[in-house]
C-alpha cells in the first residue's frame, strides 16, 4: 500500500482478488488499505480464465464456444454463397480470433482440450460440404 500512496494510486477495492497458485502455498489473508482482500479460485485477466492450478481447460471450453457461436450465426444466417471466396474471410475474420486469442498464454496442454478447440473448423467444414462446396 505505500508503494501505491507514494505513486498516488487509486485501486478500486471490488474489483481486487487474490487467487493462490500453487500446491504448496499458503492461503494468507491480504489487505488493501483497512479492508480485507476477498480470495478467489479462478479468475479473469485480459480475457483468459485462470484456475489456482494454472488450468485452462474452462479456458479451452469458453473460446470453442464463442467460435461455434459465431460459427453457427455464419452458417445460419441464409447466405447466399458458400463459396470459398465467401466463407474463408468470414471464418478468418470471425471464428479465428476466438481460437487465437492470447494462445501463447493459454494453449492447450491436454488432448481432450485440443480436440474441443478442432471441433469448430471441423463444423465449419461439415456445413460447407452439405451445402455443395468445397473444403475449406
Amino acid at each position: 500500500m505505500f508503494f501505491a500512496h507514494v505513486n498516488r494510486m487509486k485501486f478500486n477495492k471490488a474489483k481486487c482478488k487474490v487467487l493462490h497458485m500453487g500446491q504448496h502455498n499458503p492461503k494468507h489473508d491480504y489487505r488493501l488499505g483497512k479492508e480485507w482482500i476477498e480470495s478467489s479460485r479462478e479468475e479473469k485477466d485480459l480475457g483468459v480464465l485462470i484456475d489456482e492450478k494454472l488450468n485452462i481447460s474452462r479456458q479451452c471450453a469458453l473460446a470453442a464456444q464463442k467460435a461455434n457461436r459465431v460459427l453457427g450465426c455464419i452458417n445460419k444466417r441464409g447466405m447466399t454463397s458458400r463459396s470459398r471466396e465467401v466463407i474463408l474471410p468470414l471464418y478468418s475474420a470471425l471464428v479465428r480470433p476466438h481460437l487465437e486469442y492470447c494462445v501463447q498464454l493459454w494453449g492447450p496442454q491436454y488432448r481432450r482440450d485440443m480436440e474441443l478447440l478442432e471441433q469448430s473448423p471441423e463444423k465449419g467444414q461439415e456445413a460447407d460440404q452439405r451445402a455443395g462446396a468445397p473444403l475449406l
